[in-house]
Formats: C-alpha cells, sequence, structure tokens
C-alpha cells in the first residue's frame, strides 16, 4: 500500500459502513475501488432496481435498515451538452430528487456524514480564471446546461443548509471534467472525451477497412448517427464502407478550453476531503472544494491528443453551427492543494489508460 492510500485507509476506519450511492457510474465505480484498496470492508451500494433514488420512500426505508456510518452521495443523471439541451427537465428534476431524499432522510437515519459530488458547471458562465470556491452565485450560468447547474447547486447549498441548522458534517467537492475507466461512450449522450475517444477509434477502423469491427463497437457502444456514419464512409445498414476517406466531425470550432482529470485521481481526492479536519470547513471559508488538475487545454489540441494515441492520421472537421459551450472552464484548486491532495496522472497518461479501458470492453 503506498504512503497515500495509508494515509487515507487511516482516516477510514475498516468498521464504517459506507454507502456509495451511484456505484455503477464511474466516479462512483472508482471510489469504490479507492475504498476497497484502503481497506475498506462494508461498502453498502444498491443499483437502480434495487433502490430508486427519486423515490422519497424508498430511501427513508433504505436508510431505516441500513446502519450507515458515511454516505458519498455520487448518483446524478449526467451528460454532455446534446444531453442537457434535449433533456433539461430531466437533468434538473432527477438530480434534485435525487440530492433531496438522500440528504434529507440521510440525516432523518442520523448520519453525520456525507460527501456530496457536484460539478465545475455550477460557476458562472464568464467567471474569472481559474474559478475559485467564491465565484459561486456571481454571475449567470452557461444557458446549455444551466437546469443541471442549478440543481448542483441546490445540493450544495442544501449540505450547508442542515450543516448550519443541524450541526452535521456534510462536505461538498466540486470535480473538474472527468474521464477514464467506466466512461459512457453513447455518441448522443457522452461529454467530450468519450465521444472523442470512440469518434477516433471509429475512424481508424474505417480507415483500415475493418467493417466487422466497427459493428462490435456499435453492438457494445451504441448507435453510430447519421452525421459520424456518413464522415466514416459507414453505409446505413453497417455493411460496407462506402467511401475510403474518413473524417472525424466535431462540435463548434475547437477553441474552448477544458480542465480534464482521471477518475481514479477524483476518487483519491474524494477520500482526502473525507478525512479532513473540520476546520478546513469552518467560515468564513466556503462549504465546498473545487477539484481539478490544475490546468486547462483546448478542445483542438485535445483532439490530436487523442487522434495520435489511437492512431488515426485523417482530417477532423470542426462544425461551428454547434454550440461550444463556455469560452474556458478552469477551476482553482489552492485550496485543496493546500490541504494535502495533487492529482498523480498527466492527461497523456490518463488518456492512455481510458483508451486500454475502452479497448478491453470492446
Amino acid at each position: 500500500m503506498t504512503g497515500e492510500l495509508v494515509k487515507e485507509s487511516a482516516m477510514l476506519a475498516p468498521s464504517m459502513r459506507i454507502h456509495v450511492a451511484g456505484h455503477r457510474g464511474m466516479v462512483g465505480a472508482a471510489i469504490v475501488r479507492r475504498l476497497e484498496q484502503c481497506g475498506c470492508a462494508h461498502i453498502i451500494t444498491r443499483t437502480h432496481a434495487e433502490l430508486d433514488l427519486t423515490s422519497q420512500a424508498d430511501v427513508r426505508q433504505f436508510f431505516r435498515r441500513e446502519a450507515i456510518d458515511y454516505v458519498v452521495l455520487a448518483a446524478a443523471r449526467v451528460g454532455g451538452i446534446h444531453a442537457n439541451s434535449t433533456y433539461p427537465a430531466e437533468f434538473i428534476h432527477t438530480n434534485l430528487m435525487i440530492e433531496a431524499n438522500v440528504i434529507h432522510e440521510a440525516w432523518r437515519a442520523g448520519v453525520r456524514r456525507l460527501l456530496f459530488l457536484g460539478s465545475s458547471c455550477i460557476y458562472p458562465k464568464f467567471a474569472p480564471q481559474p474559478m475559485r470556491e467564491e465565484d459561486l452565485l456571481t454571475g449567470i450560468l452557461e444557458p446549455t446546461n444551466e437546469p443541471y447547474a442549478i440543481a448542483k447547486i441546490a445540493g450544495i447549498k442544501m449540505c450547508e443548509a442542515y450543516n448550519r441548522q443541524y450541526g452535521t458534517c456534510y462536505r461538498s467537492v466540486m470535480p473538474t471534467n472527468l474521464y477514464g475507466p467506466g466512461d459512457n461512450y453513447h455518441l448522443e449522450n457522452s461529454h467530450v472525451i468519450p465521444a472523442m475517444i470512440r469518434k477516433y477509434h471509429l475512424a481508424r477502423l474505417a480507415a483500415e477497412g475493418a467493417v466487422e469491427a466497427i459493428r462490435r463497437d456499435e453492438a457494445r457502444y451504441g448507435a453510430i448517427p447519421a452525421d459520424i456514419r456518413e464522415a466514416i464512409g459507414l453505409a446505413p445498414d453497417s455493411s460496407r464502407l462506402v467511401h475510403d476517406r474518413p473524417r472525424v466531425m466535431l462540435w463548434g470550432s475547437g477553441a474552448p478550453r477544458r480542465e480534464f482529470l482521471h477518475v481514479d485521481d477524483m476518487a483519491a481526492a474524494c477520500l482526502h476531503v473525507m478525512g479532513l479536519d473540520q476546520e478546513a470547513f469552518a467560515a468564513p471559508a466556503p462549504s465546498f472544494l473545487n477539484i481539478g488538475s490544475g490546468s486547462d487545454i483546448t478542445i483542438r489540441d485535445t483532439a490530436a491528443l487523442i487522434a495520435a494515441l489511437v492512431g488515426f492520421g485523417g482530417e477532423t472537421v470542426y462544425n461551428p453551427a454547434q454550440p461550444d459551450g463556455t469560452p474556458r472552464k478552469l477551476l482553482s484548486t489552492s485550496r485543496i492543494n493546500a490541504l494535502g491532495w495533487r492529482p498523480r496522472l498527466s492527461l497523456k497518461e490518463g488518456l492512455a489508460d481510458a483508451y486500454r479501458w475502452y479497448l478491453a470492453q470492446s
């Protein structure tokens, strides 16, 4: 066990019963892996079929049955620009219900400690860069993901309110854009890195004439939209390639800058925050912490890294008619760094790990 894991395991007693809500998601699964590495023997999980977190009655019954010491609230409805724009009502309703039910029913059951996972989209669209925790609620939000952002802000404020009124220790962390093992590669609702990994992988397969491999990928990760199918030269019925000039089509201009963090680094940060003394969250300091890599990169340069990693040497075409989203999103990580945590993986190392996982699932 590394020195970092020894430190984390000392903060979390093996006898603690820790409920990870959202354990099948990318972040929740990474947190479960980290807890297991630290020797936590009682990790309580439930699938959606076993526990509907949008049902207050079901959540209340769960907390009555289970003696939980710590809750990690990683469950959420998530997606990229397309999904947020297409399903705004579902994004705000589902996330508000999950947060309200889990936080309130945990408190009713006497759970004193909880970690809520938010999102960097809580910050104003034109917040100063890098974005500090103090910048919350100082300006308008990015319209394309406003419903999701409002739900996450509500979760932060709910934790703050319960701490103030009931003396609980409910903490929140705001991760930057995450990627890695367990990511969502469905091309209509994935985030930027998994979408690019899959698009470049499909384009490489098309360049090699590997139609059968493309069909296997489609069976594993979902249908290939018509515009991407056309770009790589795949026939509508996936039976053959209709041209030998595959291209990769990306939304926007490629100019926006984004910060990315590997999900295993995020999991390590969560356990670090779980073990911090309460003084780190005492007023006037904000009640939540940013979690990020501390550096950003353009979408265009990210695409170039992924193209090289995948081995695709063809053309990349940007569609400026599609939205760019926020011009820049870089978190200030000075507070979490001062409290003893820093990421371990570089973007290049993390992307290679994500692609290895993707290939292994295919």
